[in-house]
Parts: structure tokens; sequence; C-alpha cells
């Protein structure tokens, strides 16, 4: 009961927030973090696909990434579970790609770029690995960088419940901004990790007590 519970809110969660860019796609004028944009940066073609291209595709993977974990749907409808794997992992790789580029732009500066720019390259670099893992067939491993892929997918959620957090305790959004950079997605990873490994050691027993 308790696994369905955090189940249903990670999935109201992702898709609430999955379905934020289309405050951007529906808006006339600048709005979010737009308003903090320099118009050089605002004027510039390459960043404003990146963006969109960012925030789109990383809303889909989110929204529907949370299905892929649901072992009926894999079991029961396992093309449906490919299909809804082929789209995330396209959305990924595009949104991770496009994610670092529009890193390097980012607001407070070095380190608030360096930890998103972080966040992007090991998005890609699990879901990658994900990719090549059920490729070859090696189904724990890709579930387990899927696990971690997701993990990081996630920081979209968690940056928005931190930040705020941040802001109120700290007092200060330049400071925040820059530790939420990091805060976004590492202890989510570090969530991925301990659920791996836990897996692995639930595997490893049953071997044990089948043999």
């Amino acid at each position: 009961m308790r696994k369905r519970i955090v189940w249903f809110l990670i999935g109201v969660l992702a898709i609430l927030i999955g379905l934020y860019p289309l405050k951007y796609l529906l808006s006339t004028g600048t709005v979010g973090i737009l308003n903090g944009k320099p118009d050089w940066l605002l004027n510039s073609l390459i960043w404003k696909i990146s963006f969109y291209t960012h925030i789109v595709l990383g809303g889909v993977a989110l929204s529907i990434g949370w299905l892929q974990f649901n072992d009926k749907l894999r079991l029961s409808k396992p093309r449906i579970h490919q299909f809804i794997g082929k789209i995330y992992v396209i959305s990924v790789l595009l949104s991770s790609f496009s994610g670092f580029y529009i890193a390097l732009f980012a607001d407070q500066g070095f380190w608030a770029s360096l930890g998103f720019s972080c966040l992007a390259v090991i998005w890609f670099y699990t879901t990658f690995m994900a990719y090549l893992t059920v490729r070859n067939r090696q189904f724990i491993r890709h579930r387990n960088m899927m696990i971690y892929s997701y993990a990081a997918c996630f920081a979209a959620v968690t940056l928005r419940i931190w930040l705020p957090v941040l802001i109120i305790t700290i007092g200060d959004y330049s400071i925040s901004y820059i530790i939420v950079a990091w805060l976004s997605w590492i202890p989510n990873l570090l969530a991925a990790y301990l659920i791996v490994k836990k897996s692995a050691l639930k595997s490893v027993s049953n071997m044990e007590s089948g043999g």
C-alpha cells in the first residue's frame, strides 16, 4: 500500500510538472525564467530552439517515464512498455543535449551552470546506457540505468520543491539557486543508488534461498 501511494504521488507530481512547459508555449510574452534573461540571449535562435526543445521534451519524458516502472504494464502489455520507452529515450537524449547547452547560460554564474551541466551529462549517459543494455538484452542493467535516468529526470520536480524551501530558509535567491542546481538531483541519484542496491541484495538473497 505504501509503495502504491508513493508511486501515485510521483505520478501526479511528474504529470503536473511535465505540463509546466505549456506556460511558456501558451504565453505571448516573456514568463518565468525568461524574465531574467538578457535580450541578446532571448534573441538567439540557437538558445531559443534549445530552450523549447529542453522543456517540451523534458516534460514529455517526465510525464511518461514513471509508467515504465509499472510491472503490471511491462509484463501484460510489453509492446506499450517498449513504445513508451522509445518515446522516453528519444525525448531524454534531445532534452538533455539541449539542456546542456542552455545550462551554460544559467542564472547565477559558473557554479549553477556546472551543476545543471553535470545533471544534463548524467541524464544523457544513464539513458543512453539504458538503451544500449536493453538492446543487448541485459535487462537487469537496463532497469538499473532507467532508475538512475528517471531519478535525474525527476530533478525537474525536486528543484521546484527545494527552491522555495531554500529561499525561505536562506533568504537569498541567488545563493538558493546555486544550491538547488546541485540539490535538485544529487539526493535523487543517492535514492536511486539505494533502490538499485536493495534490489541487488534481494536478488542475491532469493538466489541463496532458492539454492
